[in-house]
């Protein structure tokens, strides 16, 4: 175990799936795993490891924001051998073409900052997310339909963001949606050389001022961590 994961060696799969809210961690496993079985619960960030259609797979939560996700992440893939690490959440989208319950795979992931800023000094490093995984998450969803989009995110720091001007420079440069994890689970992929990827459910939109009703959403993240799992193991 590890100081904020206390699961045992074994425990974790090298498939791992990770959306911020722990109890939403623990909806996916109970509904798309088979025999899931609570790994970890340390300051309670419940993570669950079944099978889905006879693979190994873990759901854990990574909390809110890029520090408490690199927390996890560091440790699910130095201590624990995670090799395919797949973020599944919400985000609000910043595109008129983009409507609520749509699917938004990140290409890449832009940011201001990120735990790992302090590494590159001055330069502007854009983590990718990993090709194989991209190339198949699209493909189940264009067979599941679901109106997915393909494109740039940025991985905002703050919440409640106060910067205007900020946002209708992402909006010209053509960034699909916001969201606070991505940028850093891509960074920390790339530096130990395993694969990540972000699949995104919008849930509200920043231009329309339009939000998806809390029991909507169910049905519209069922959509993304099937995607997800089909990519996985594709």
């Amino acid at each position: 175990m590890t100081i904020h994961i206390g699961a045992e060696p074994g425990q974790i799969a090298e498939t791992v799936l990770m959306p911020g809210d722990p109890y939403r961690a623990r909806w996916a496993a109970e509904t798309f795993l088979e025999g899931a079985e609570l790994v970890n619960e340390v300051r309670g960030m419940l993570g669950f490891t079944g099978t889905w259609r006879g693979h190994r797979v873990t759901i854990q939560g990574s909390g809110m924001g890029m520090p408490s996700l690199s927390i996890y992440v560091n440790e699910l893939i130095r201590d624990y051998g995670a090799r395919t690490l797949i973020r599944i959440g919400s985000c609000g989208a910043m595109q008129e073409g983009v409507a609520l319950r749509d699917v938004i795979l990140a290409m890449t992931a832009s940011t201001i900052s990120t735990p790992s800023r302090g590494i590159f000094r001055d330069l502007n490093f854009a983590p990718p997310a990993d090709w194989s995984l991209l190339h198949a998450a699209w493909e189940a969803a264009r067979q599941k339909g679901v109106t997915t989009h393909v494109g740039g995110i940025y991985s905002s720091d703050v919440f409640y963001d106060e910067r205007p001007d900020h946002n209708e420079q992402l909006v010209r440069h053509g960034v699909l949606g916001v969201e606070m994890e991505a940028a850093e689970l891509y960074t920390v992929a790339l530096r130990h050389k395993v694969r990540a990827l972000a699949v995104l459910t919008v849930s509200d939109h920043l231009l329309e001022g339009e939000a998806l009703p809390s029991h909507d959403r169910e049905k519209s993240f069922g959509d993304m961590v099937e995607i997800a799992l089909a990519a996985a193991f594709s």
